[in-house]
């Protein structure tokens, strides 16, 4: 569901300006390392200058890759449906990826991620009405560290047919996530035609390209297939400490990706980061999650350049289900929701990212419905005011309009909450007198107990798991 209304904005059309002229001055003055000699070759041929690992790009070139990079990334789910349509201020929700643990629904407890963790993620987020996208949520600790991201696309496509966004730790990894969602597709034509997946290319910072995510971005763009290139920087560690100049840094890594994703085809649909481009937590070094100074900062610089954008929001630094991650989870949606962010990731992280909840994901899920229809816009038509006078006529000054045909025929469009509970307290005691959090691990059991995901034919689950044994021979040969 697409939002279409309320927006917020926290730059002005000259700051964006400015901010835009201190990233094109980073790019055509100081460089950006480019460590991939593929990727270097190309850029330069088109005009950029190299200086060893450095490269230079003039500002024509970053301007006509702009020109020519859509302003919409759209994915289908497995059935062939528009599922997301990334573009403006739409919002589309999903988890996150890659949690080392995971506060056990079960117990309460932290514990180390496993498959079936990955699995429970998979069948909870296919459940959640209001996620419209899945992840992975957990890193497996119980198969092979070196392939565990194969093993997360293998439960990923078999146990939701909503969009994936899939991560991979090296380019052979992108590789085999792009053939096993061909395999599901019916073949790379198919699968170029209506991508249901797509990858988020984590690259080392604004500054510096390494060669893995440079490989992946051109080998995506080649494929004409949608990518999310997504470089971040914090001002102190990879870039001047304020928020100005992390931002400038992160807008010249994502433009390096869209420049060189164009030079490889023209037309590649690329998506860029919404979030970060902060200071550093000089505090503590950690807890990056959830930040108010950068809030909206690269979302902006996305809206300028007209791209789709990849937000991060649901997310919260505490260990625990407790009122600091009501908080932060939303505030983040909300302020990324207003602030614009399409493709908004990290529903249900906690501590950094290092664990993940799946009750916190069934909480947000109330959350962003919340929000949702508290940001649409109010149908002004002659059935909400001429019909409504003709109403007010009719039952006149005082009368009641609880029983009306028109009270029945309309009041399923208010938004009613799954786990939000607005009963009084005897009703609210008699049902056991449960927080939030006790309602959303109740939810989270229903659900696996009771929700069964469309499967895959027994012949497409028999092909993608012939990939990972490859993957998972191909890596034991080389031990």
């Amino acid at each position: 569901m697409a939002r279409m209304a309320a927006e917020y904005t926290r730059l002005g059309q000259g700051e964006r300006q400015a901010i835009h002229d201190m990233t094109m001055e980073l790019m055509e003055r100081i460089g950006i390392q480019v460590h991939d000699e593929r990727a270097k070759t190309l850029l330069v041929a088109a005009g950029a200058k190299a200086d060893g690992v450095v490269v230079r790009i003039p500002e024509h070139m970053v301007r006509k890759a702009l020109d020519v990079t859509p302003k919409r990334l759209t994915l289908y789910d497995r059935k062939g449906r528009v599922a997301i349509r990334a573009t403006g201020y739409n919002t589309y929700y999903g988890g996150g990826s890659d949690c080392l643990y995971v506060l056990d629904h079960r117990t309460g407890t932290r514990r180390q991620a496993v498959m079936q963790d990955v699995v429970d993620a998979q069948i909870v987020q296919d459940a959640l009405p209001e996620i419209d996208f899945a992840m992975s949520m957990f890193l497996p600790s119980d198969v092979d560290q070196l392939i565990y991201d194969r093993y997360q696309m293998e439960a990923m496509l078999n146990n939701t047919t909503k969009p994936i966004v899939f991560v991979a730790p090296d380019f052979e990894g992108a590789v085999a996530a792009t053939e096993m969602a061909e395999v599901v597709a019916g073949g790379a034509e198919a699968f170029q035609r209506r991508p249901f997946a797509t990858c988020y290319i984590n690259v080392t910072s604004g500054l510096v390209a390494n060669a893995e995510a440079l490989q992946k971005c051109m080998y995506f763009a080649k494929k004409g297939l949608p990518q999310l290139y997504i470089p971040l920087s914090h001002g102190g560690v990879h870039a001047p400490c304020s928020i100005a100049a992390a931002t400038a840094a992160e807008c010249a890594g994502t433009l390096l990706g869209i420049t060189l994703a164009q030079l490889v085809r023209e037309g590649s649909p690329v998506a860029v980061p919404g979030w970060s481009g902060a200071m550093y937590n000089m505090k503590d070094m950690g807890g990056m999650y959830v930040l108010a100074d950068s809030m909206g900062m690269t979302l902006e610089m996305g809206h300028y350049y007209g791209l789709p954008t990849f937000g991060l929001g649901g997310a919260t630094e505490s260990k625990v289900l407790d009122q600091q991650a009501g908080i932060e989870m939303t505030l983040g949606l909300v302020f990324q929701t207003l602030e614009g962010a399409n493709i908004l990731h990290d529903v249900g992280f906690m501590n950094s990212g290092m664990q993940g909840s799946l009750p916190m994901m069934a909480m947000a899920n109330d959350v962003i419905g919340w929000i949702r229809h508290a940001t649409a816009g109010v149908p002004i038509n002659a059935e909400t005011v001429d019909k409504a006078l003709d109403l007010f006529e009719e039952v006149g000054p005082g009368g009641s309009h609880l029983v009306h045909e028109y009270t029945v025929k309309h009041f399923r469009e208010a938004f009613y909450p799954k786990l939000i509970n607005r009963a009084d307290y005897a009703a609210w005691e008699a049902a056991g007198a449960t927080s939030m959090a006790d309602r959303a691990t109740e939810m989270v059991a229903d659900i696996l107990a009771s929700h069964k995901p469309e499967p895959l034919p027994a012949d497409v689950q028999r092909d993608i798991h012939k990939i990972v044994e490859r993957e998972q021979e191909r890596v034991q040969r080389a031990k």
